[in-house]
């Protein structure tokens, strides 16, 4: 698998988590303190996130980030 497979792989996992919470794109990035944008690239796996930033994500979906991860 390339990279930008894991990164596509992570987005996909994502937008699933925060679509089963009912939560819209802007409302997830809202409570991570981001810009829409960011969340829309980091859902399309064009971008690499930080640790940092999945933890927030995962704070603001109340999962584990290691739930962000199951490939």
């Amino acid at each position: 698998m390339k990279d930008s497979d894991y990164l596509k792989k992570l987005g996909e996992n994502i937008r699933a988590i925060r679509l089963q919470k009912k939560m819209s794109q802007v409302d997830l990035a809202a409570a991570c303190d981001f810009e829409k944008g960011n969340m829309r690239r980091i859902e399309a796996g064009r971008t690499n996130p930080t640790v940092v930033t999945l933890i927030k994500i995962s704070k603001a979906l109340e999962v584990d980030v290691i739930d962000l991860f199951k490939f």
